[in-house]
């Protein structure tokens, strides 16, 4: 009888060895492309959170960016350039995802406007400063400050320089 539960031991300690063995850790994900988060950064800063307003990408840690800078991963393993990755994301969702419109078709008033705009709005003050600060003739002002004829000089001094 002994010599059966050795045996059976014997059989279970080898079993044991065998499974360790041959079994492999069951992976619950498909193994990450090695690519440096540095790369993956550099196309989600293109990028904005399809959740969030107005956060890029890289540094949004909402679980749609997660899946989205693990997609960029896969497809720079893959060997897909930069244009070709942040191209597919605006056919996807649409112009909206992008950081940085592109400088045509409606996108290229969100480039002209500041740059337009900022000198027309420097020429209007300057002109606005240069008028307030130019002297107008001095109020005529009779004898008597205090009587309507000055109130009237007054009143017409003010509409003629400002």
């Amino acid at each position: 009888m002994c010599g059966s539960r050795l045996s059976a031991f014997a059989l279970s300690v080898v079993f044991l060895v065998w499974a360790l063995a041959v079994a492999r850790p069951a992976g619950a994900q498909t193994p990450v492309p090695l690519v440096p988060d540095d790369e993956v950064n550099r196309v989600a800063r293109q990028l904005y959170c399809p959740v969030c307003e107005n956060v890029p990408l890289d540094v949004c840690d909402t679980p749609t960016c997660i899946q989205w800078k693990e997609e960029i991963r896969s497809m720079l393993a893959a060997g897909r350039s930069e244009t070709e990755i942040v191209d597919f994301f605006v056919s996807r969702y649409g112009m909206r995802v992008l950081a940085v419109p592109p400088p045509r078709g409606i996108g290229l008033g969100v480039w002209l406007i500041p740059a337009l705009g900022l000198p027309a709005a420097g020429l209007w003050l300057a002109s606005r400063l240069a008028r307030w600060r130019r002297p107008g003739p001095a109020p005529e002002v009779p004898p008597e400050a205090g009587s309507d004829e000055a109130a009237r000089a007054l009143d017409r001094w003010v509409r003629e320089n400002w």
